[in-house]
């Protein structure tokens, strides 16, 4: 291999070449390093719960097939751009109806582009499937502020702007929600969840979520409803089978004891005081 040729002053024809290489290969890599993504979560988490795993590896799925597409597409760009950007002579032969090619470049995006819905399909089907359970809760959005029902259970948790209400719920369970809004349209939307839905006046929304994890999350409403919308939190505090019981119990108790002293309170501010009977005789 003959070595690269020298200008009078000994410097490498090739340096000026490869110097705009590797400026040019800088550029994506300076783009990819400044956006912050991470890998392999690309910016998602992976979820507390069924579905939210299911839609967290479609995510990652998708992510990584867009990577492989960009960099072949930007692998060829470069290479045009390098290697046949001013000399005739570089120009590559052309040709017309090469059908092979013409049927790999029109058959593989559309195998791509169907694997991508099918995928998508199966997990939007489990993310609208609701099983049959025996856990409800009905959420009501109100401006600004949610109330979390347990029907049949006598507990009932309501809480606006700063007071960030507590949706409990038991792990490894199927919860059925009935999502409901008393006013405007809201966003139910738990972020460890990735998953949110409409509130919506007048509409019942129904779905089922199975947690696998305990903890804490954060949820908040995900639609502008007005002035203290920024204050609409919630929060999610997924706990064993057995402390779910126990705090619907407490809750009711607190709940039926609470009732009992307002009703004895209302039955005797109703008593109306009478004046003492005196008779004839008395002074």
């Amino acid at each position: 291999m003959e070595p690269p040729a020298l200008t009078p002053q000994g410097v490498s024809k090739r340096t000026p070449r490869w110097r705009r290489v590797r400026r040019i290969a800088f550029l994506p890599l300076a783009a990819l390093a400044l956006a912050g993504c991470t890998v392999p979560t690309f910016g998602a988490v992976p979820g507390a719960t069924t579905t939210s795993k299911s839609v967290y590896h479609l995510w990652q799925g998708f992510s990584i097939g867009a990577v492989i597409v960009g960099v072949i597409v930007l692998v060829l760009i470069i290479w045009t751009v390098i290697f046949h950007r001013r000399k005739s002579s570089n120009i590559p032969k052309q040709s017309q109806y090469h059908i092979p090619l013409e049927m790999t470049y029109t058959i593989v995006p559309i195998l791509i582009v169907f694997g991508l819905f099918v995928a998508t399909l199966v997990v939007e089907n489990k993310e609208v499937a609701n099983p049959k359970t025996n856990v409800t809760i009905n959420v009501n959005a109100f401006q600004w502020g949610w109330k979390f029902t347990y029907p049949g259970k006598d507990v009932v948790v309501v809480g606006q702007t700063t007071q960030d209400p507590v949706m409990v719920m038991p792990v490894n369970t199927n919860v059925h929600i009935n999502l409901t809004s008393s006013d405007v349209i809201h966003g139910f939307y738990v972020h460890a969840f990735n998953f949110s839905r409409y509130a919506l006046p007048g509409v019942l929304n129904q779905f089922t979520l199975y947690a696998v994890n305990t903890g804490t999350y954060n949820g908040q409403c995900t639609q502008l409803c007005g002035l203290y919308h920024s204050l609409m939190f919630f929060r999610v505090k997924v706990v064993p089978v057995n402390q779910y019981n126990a705090w619907l119990s407490s809750k009711a108790n607190a709940a039926t004891a609470q009732a009992a002293e307002n009703a004895t309170n209302q039955q005797t501010s109703s008593v109306v005081p009478t004046k003492p009977y005196k008779s004839k005789g008395d002074n």
